[in-house]
C-alpha cells in the first residue's frame, strides 16, 4: 500500500541555489536571476529581461538521504501566436552528478508572442509540483538543474528525509558568457547545454551568463562579469552583434577592448578566454540583419535568413568572418601585455565540415547532437593538456 511520506521542508531556497547573480523574492517564492538589479535596470529590452530570467545553468543544490524529493514552481512558458505548443521545460535532477530522473511542470504563467508584430500578451496562471521518486537511501549529493529555456519561480522544497547545503566541493568556477548557444538555444535538456556539459567534462562549477539574443558587448554585461567571482572566464561574442546588425567595425572593436578592459579591472589576471562564432553559414559572409521565415511555422519550423548585403562589408558592416578576423588581432594584441588572455576559433568547435554533417535546423541554432559536440571539443580544448583552463594544481 502506497504511503504519503512524513514530509520535511527545506532550509531557504536561497540557500541552496547556484549559478544564479540576484534572487528576486515574489508574491509566490524566489526567482532567479542571471545579471544583478542594477544591470536590469540599465536595460528595458524585453528580449534581455525574458533571457537572463531563463535560469540556465541554475540549480539547488543539497545534500540528503531522501528517497523522494517534491518542488513547487510556477513556470513561465512562452507561446508563439501561429506555432505549435512548445514542450514544458525539462528539471533535470542529478544524484552524485549522474542523471537520475527528468520532470516538467504543465500549466502555469504564459506569455504569448506574435513574431510578426513583436507584441506580446502575459496571462497569469497556476503553479505545480515537480516529484522525483526511488532515489537511493543513503546520504548522497543532489542537484535540481533548473530549465535552460523556461522561467521558474521556486515556491517551495521538501523530501521525506532532511535536506541540507551540500558542502564545498572545490571545484573552480568557471563564468561564461555569450548568445542563446550558449544559454542553450535547441539543447536537450539543461545539463545537455554544451556549457553544462563541457563544465562537467572539467570538473567545475559554471555559472552561465548565455543570454539569448543579448550578448552585445554591453556595459552592464561586462560589470556583471567584473564582480562575479570566478577562477575561469570565457566569452562567446559575435553570432548576436551580427544577427542584429547593432554596430560597425569601427565600434565593434573598442568595444571589445572595453568589454575586455571592464572585465579586467575585477579579474586582473584570470585565465580569459575569448571564443570567435561558430559556423553559420548565412552570415559568415553576409551582414545581418537576420529576419524570421514564418513560411512553416504552424507545423513548428521556423528558419532566419539574412538581410544584408555582402557588399556592404566594404562599408564596415559585420560578418562572421571579419569578427572572426578582428577578435584574433585583438586578443594577440592584447596578450603581448595580458599572458593569461586566450583566443579560441569558433570554427575549431563547430566548423564547415560539422554543418555539412550535422546542419543548424533553422539557420542559427544547433540542435541537441551539435550541442553535445561543441561542448565535448571546448572541454577538450580549453581543459585538458595546455587548454588555458588545465587544471595544474594536483
Amino acid at each position: 500500500m502506497h504511503t504519503k511520506p512524513d514530509w520535511i521542508s527545506a532550509p531557504a531556497i536561497a540557500d541552496l541555489l547556484h549559478g544564479a547573480l540576484d534572487l528576486q523574492h515574489t508574491a509566490h517564492g524566489v526567482l532567479p536571476h542571471r545579471l544583478p538589479a542594477r544591470a536590469r535596470a540599465q536595460c528595458a529590452d524585453g528580449q534581455l529581461a525574458m533571457a537572463e530570467a531563463q535560469p540556465s545553468g541554475v540549480r539547488l543544490v543539497f545534500r540528503t538521504r531522501a528517497t523522494v524529493v517534491e518542488l513547487d514552481t510556477l513556470p513561465t512558458k512562452r507561446v508563439y501566436v501561429g506555432a505549435p505548443p512548445r514542450p514544458d521545460g525539462v528539471y533535470d535532477l542529478l544524484v552524485d552528478g549522474r542523471l537520475a530522473g527528468q520532470a516538467g511542470v504543465t500549466g502555469g504563467n504564459t506569455l504569448t508572442i506574435d513574431m510578426t508584430t513583436g507584441t506580446t500578451e502575459y496571462q497569469p496562471g497556476a503553479a505545480g509540483t515537480l516529484r522525483f521518486t526511488g532515489l537511493p537511501d543513503r546520504v548522497k549529493d543532489v542537484e535540481i538543474w533548473l530549465p535552460h529555456n523556461e522561467t521558474a519561480e521556486l515556491i517551495a522544497l521538501r523530501a521525506d528525509a532532511p535536506i541540507e547545503p551540500a558542502p564545498d566541493r572545490g571545484r573552480r568556477v568557471w563564468l561564461h558568457h555569450g548568445s542563446s548557444i550558449s544559454q542553450g538555444s535547441d539543447a536537450a535538456s539543461p545539463t545537455t547545454t554544451w556549457p553544462a556539459l563541457a563544465a562537467s567534462l572539467g570538473d567545475v562549477e559554471l555559472i552561465n551568463l548565455g543570454l539569448s539574443g543579448s550578448a552585445l558587448l554591453d556595459p552592464f554585461t561586462a560589470r556583471a562579469l567584473r564582480d562575479t567571482p570566478a577562477d575561469l572566464i570565457s566569452l562567446k561574442i559575435g553570432i548576436n552583434l551580427v544577427n542584429t546588425d547593432l554596430m560597425r567595425l569601427r565600434a565593434f572593436t573598442p568595444a571589445v577592448h572595453g568589454f575586455l578592459d571592464t572585465i579586467r579591472e575585477g579579474h586582473p589576471t584570470t585565465p580569459l578566454l575569448v571564443a570567435s562564432p561558430i559556423y553559420c553559414p548565412i552570415h559568415e559572409d553576409t551582414p545581418g540583419p537576420s529576419a524570421p521565415d514564418f513560411t512553416n511555422l504552424n507545423a513548428g519550423r521556423l528558419r532566419f535568413r539574412a538581410t544584408g548585403d555582402p557588399a556592404e562589408r566594404a562599408s564596415g558592416k559585420l560578418t562572421l568572418a571579419v569578427i572572426r578576423d578582428e577578435l584574433a588581432r585583438i586578443v594577440e594584441q592584447r596578450a603581448a601585455e595580458d599572458p593569461n588572455l586566450h583566443y579560441l576559433d569558433g570554427l575549431d568547435l563547430y566548423g564547415e565540415a560539422d554543418s555539412a554533417e550535422l546542419p543548424l535546423p533553422d539557420e542559427l541554432h544547433p540542435d541537441a547532437a551539435t550541442h553535445r559536440r561543441i561542448g565535448e571539443r571546448f572541454a577538450k580544448l580549453a581543459f585538458t593538456a595546455n587548454g588555458p583552463f588545465a587544471d595544474h594544481s594536483s
